[in-house]
């Protein structure tokens, strides 16, 4: 399954993140090479690809890394 636009992003540790705005599609095959999810500044919109989801539904985006650790989050 493919993330989908509104879909609510959480981190492993469960934290809501936002939901999906955006994607990025390859030009060639169409899936979906990347993932966006705007946030009320001052916090930054994040960016992350399908391999760092560990579970996607229709409506849910679960990751298998944390915000924290990611270089964006910064």
């Amino acid at each position: 399954m493919e993330p989908q636009y509104g879909a609510e992003v959480i981190d492993k540790n469960g934290r809501k993140l936002g939901k999906i705005n955006y994607l990025v599609r390859d030009t060639w095959d169409g899936g979906i090479k990347k993932f966006m999810i705007y946030r009320k500044p001052p916090e930054k919109d994040l960016t992350f690809s399908p391999e760092d989801a560990s579970e996607i539904t229709e409506s849910t985006v679960k990751l298998n890394i944390a915000v924290e650790e990611t270089d964006e989050s910064q």
